[in-house]
């Protein structure tokens, strides 16, 4: 079991959406990415990783591209149908593995669309958590100068950065918790935007790992040319 002690790590990669924002004819976690699609990339390094025993995809019930995928994934990868928004999708995955996992588990969730995920930064997030009650997120620290500006687009104040993190993904929780805080946030209304924002929301305290900034999400279409810049300097490393 190694570095979770008793704690097992179930994954879910919630790939259900449309990615708008790209302005590409397919969702962008089937776009092209150095010979393989992004989400190809992304299983390889989540469900390739020694510490993950099980998978759950979440995909859209329309989507008619995965199945050709199918064929070419880890026996530990289980595919469910994903929901509306990322919350949904993850609580499906959660759901189809609650059949194998505890409530002290761990629940890794990773976005389909960040194929540039280091393992030893999954590593750290696995020892550095290991013994922790509630769990935590990759993140990595603000560098930027930020403003907070009015609708208009006019600065009000300039943000102190020393204590802001960009929130990454994997974010990894105590599988029971994290069910929990999705579904009562659903219940609630409240599409949450990340787990995190549930486990925060039900009152629990996340930690913060760093992790490295080249965990970048494809979300325009000039990140799909950052992320093959990445993947080729990691391999070379």
């Amino acid at each position: 079991m190694s570095r979770t002690g008793d704690a097992r790590v179930f994954a879910i990669v919630p790939a259900a959406g449309s990615g708008r924002r790209m302005g590409a004819e397919v969702p962008k976690q089937y776009l092209e990415l150095a010979g393989r699609t992004v989400i190809e990339h992304t299983l390889a390094r989540i469900a390739g990783h020694a510490a993950v025993v099980r998978v759950a995809i979440a995909i859209a019930a329309d989507d008619a591209r995965f199945a050709a995928l199918a064929p070419q994934l880890p026996d530990a990868c289980r595919v469910v149908t994903g929901g509306a928004e990322r919350c949904h999708s993850v609580l499906a995955g959660l759901d189809a593995l609650a059949d194998e996992a505890t409530d002290d588990d761990w629940a890794l969730v990773h976005d389909a669309a960040r194929p540039c995920v280091r393992s030893t930064d999954i590593d750290t997030m696995i020892e550095a958590l290991a013994g922790h009650a509630v769990g935590g997120i990759l993140a990595a620290p603000v560098r930027d100068t930020l403003k907070r500006c009015d609708a208009d687009g006019n600065i009000e104040a300039t943000v102190d950065r020393n204590a802001l993190w960009h929130a990454l993904t994997p974010q990894m929780f105590r599988f029971g918790a994290l069910r929990r805080a999705l579904r009562a946030a659903l219940d609630a209304g409240e599409l949450v935007t990340d787990e995190a924002q549930a486990i925060e929301r039900s009152g629990l305290v996340p930690r913060v790992v760093a992790g490295h900034a080249d965990n970048i999400k494809i979300t325009h279409p000039a990140d799909l040319a950052l992320a093959e810049l990445i993947l080729a300097a990691q391999a070379r490393a």
